[in-house]
């Protein structure tokens, strides 16, 4: 075992519980996208109570789009790769403003998702340089 591996175990699990967290924010956020522009009467509050008052297809790309890269990075930090760190601190910044943004149509997901998001953000930032010794495992 490598002085790596030895000092940061305990780390590298929550890294890999935030890649996780952020691949299974992200499948929420692609269902909710696709609810969004398939079926907006689903949602409890009109458009013109959004923050931002735009009809629910376009809320629904938006979502869609922040899924399927929340979904990308949420496997790339499970792998261990610097650019997916990257990648999900921004990402999970804007979804956390998204949903800030959409609350209104779904309180209880945005509320979960925004917290979730400052998580996410918090073991990337703080500790998601741990995650290359997932790497360097592998070879």
């Amino acid at each position: 075992m490598t002085e790596a591996e030895r000092s940061h175990p305990l780390w590298l699990g929550w890294v890999l519980f935030v890649g996780i967290l952020l691949s299974g924010a992200g499948v929420v956020n692609a269902t909710q996208g696709l609810i969004a522009i398939f079926d907006s009467g689903f949602y409890v509050a009109p458009t013109a109570e959004l923050i931002v008052d735009v009809n629910y297809a376009v809320w629904g790309w938006a979502l869609l789009i922040l899924g399927v890269t929340l979904l990308v990075a949420g496997c790339g930090v499970m792998l261990g790769y610097a650019w997916a760190r990257v990648l999900g601190i921004v990402v999970a910044s804007v979804n956390a403003l998204v949903n800030l943004g959409f609350v209104t149509a779904y309180p209880g997901w945005s509320v979960l998702a925004v917290g979730f998001d400052v998580l996410a953000i918090y073991a990337l930032v703080v500790h998601g340089g741990e995650a290359k010794a997932l790497r360097i495992r592998r070879r």
